[in-house]
């Protein structure tokens, strides 16, 4: 850390006394293990899963000092595959994050860049999948993160807000402005949140919406597609016509001695089936998808270095093409161990089984959320892995 502090400071070209007033931090996670599929597809799958319970990334983030409680602060984040040593999110070079902004701690913070909805922050960070269950990957996960509860996909040209907390209570919004010339709502995003922390109890709640989500919200990357589909897997895959998505959702957790108990409740639609023309879509769908899915979780301390994990995840979709819609019924347990405050090992197994139709009129069949998916309505993926923070 003192060579990169020398380097900053050579390249900053400013004097001792202004560096002392500023940081600049390299920091990331090495995250690789081994998964086991037992129904991708064509039969069981065993292979290096690179960023399974946190994604694997680099990253710079730095504050300056402007005086009177004022900071100028920055992050620029990028994805990576420890497997292969490609670029993630779909090719972007700092694809999780990348943004610069003022805060202070009297009246919050404003960044301007790529980055998480509000959502995500507050209600996002009580799910099992962001404490413990695979949300690196998505596996632990809501079908497909269909509520982009698990942050899986981030937004472009963003501004957001965060309240500091007022005796607990905090609150922020994000709105990503659409890029379309003329057209000032089209492909807008906006995502309101609010959020309680007080001794054991953590509670929050949150609206998004996101207008032609199939280009706006999946399909911001390097390498998606402007004219085809974004959305992947039969979950989602036959929604990605819909006009606009909103998704509302509430969270609590709750700390009692060594264990912590949370519950989640997310409602997601695809408004407006048949709005937008997708190449390869099904453009004649019409009418709103809806899913209703609640999450019940359990972490428990064995030792201060042996965590448990347990959670049950049903989502139910509504009718569709005057079908019955798909049920997901999901079941994630784990175990992570501490080897040291910055590496860990983790062995964590999920279950799914699935009935109904899903969004393209089928037979549901199993499908993990970025796992393969299964050719038929039950699955399992497990992964052993190992993590190091930097």
């Amino acid at each position: 850390m003192k060579k990169i502090s020398l380097a900053v400071l050579l390249l900053a070209g400013g004097s001792g006394a202004a560096m002392a007033q500023s940081s600049v931090t390299l920091y990331g996670i090495v995250d690789e293990g081994l998964m086991f599929n037992n129904n991708a597809r064509t039969g069981q799958q065993f292979a290096l899963a690179s960023g399974s319970e946190s994604g694997s990334r680099w990253g710079l983030r730095g504050a300056e000092d402007l005086g009177g409680g004022l900071s100028a602060v920055f992050t620029l984040e990028g994805g990576f595959s420890s497997s292969t040593g490609a670029l993630g999110q779909n090719g972007d070079l700092f694809g999780r994050q990348a943004y610069v902004g003022l805060a202070a701690p009297t009246w919050g913070q404003v960044l301007l860049g790529r980055q998480y909805l509000s959502g995500y922050d507050y209600v996002g960070a009580l799910t099992a999948a962001a404490q413990w269950a695979l949300g690196g990957a998505g596996f632990g996960a809501h079908p497909a993160d269909l509520d982009n509860l698990d942050g899986t996909y981030r937004v472009n040209n963003a501004v957001k807000y965060k309240s500091p907390s007022f005796g607990g209570f905090s609150f922020g919004g994000t709105y990503s402005f659409g890029g379309v010339a003329g057209d000032f709502s089209r492909n807008q995003i906006y995502s309101l949140a609010a959020g309680y922390s007080m001794g054991p109890l953590t509670a929050a709640a949150q609206y998004t919406h996101a207008s032609n989500p199939n280009y706006s919200l999946w399909g911001n990357k390097a390498n998606d597609s402007s004219t085809g589909s974004n959305m992947s897997g039969p979950v989602i895959s036959g929604l990605a016509t819909a006009g606009s998505q909103d998704v509302a959702a509430v969270g609590v957790n709750y700390k009692i001695g060594d264990a912590t108990l949370g519950a989640i409740y997310s409602h997601a639609s695809f408004n407006n089936l048949g709005t937008l023309v997708v190449a390869g879509a099904s453009n004649g769908l019409r009418g709103t998808a809806v899913f209703n899915i609640i999450e019940a979780n359990a972490k428990y301390m064995l030792t201060p270095a042996l965590q448990l994990g347990a959670s049950y995840t049903y989502t139910a979709a509504g009718s569709l093409r005057g079908l019955s819609g798909a049920r997901y019924q999901q079941v994630n347990l784990g175990v992570d161990y501490n080897l040291s405050k910055r590496t860990d090992l983790y062995l964590v197994g999920i279950y799914q089984q699935a009935s109904g139709h899903d969004s393209t009129g089928a037979n549901a069949v199993a499908q993990i959320a970025f796992a393969t998916q299964s050719s038929t309505n039950r699955q399992v993926v497990a992964v052993a892995g190992i993590r190091h923070k930097f």
